[in-house]
């Protein structure tokens, strides 16, 4: 999926959110950027490998933000089913 599809899509936006919809298997990728910080992104990466879901990394929260088509960066978004 590209960025531009992302805007487009049915998705969930922040770690809180993103992992809420992980643990129901509402998702079929997450997307997580790079920069975040290690100790928030950790559990849902942890979380997304037990639950064999793909897990993709973008290069920067504000990327991430962009292509969500918000004004804020964004450390993770999750593509809904």
């Amino acid at each position: 999926m590209t960025f531009e599809t992302l805007k487009l899509a049915k998705k969930v936006i922040g770690i809180k959110q993103v992992s809420k919809a992980v643990e129901k298997d509402l998702t079929d990728v997450v997307y997580v950027a790079q920069d975040a910080d290690i100790r928030v992104t950790q559990s849902l990466k942890e979380l997304c490998s037990r639950k064999g879901i793909k897990l993709e990394w973008v290069p920067s929260k504000s990327q991430l933000g962009k292509a969500c088509n918000i004004e804020v960066s964004a450390a993770a978004v999750a593509v809904l089913k």
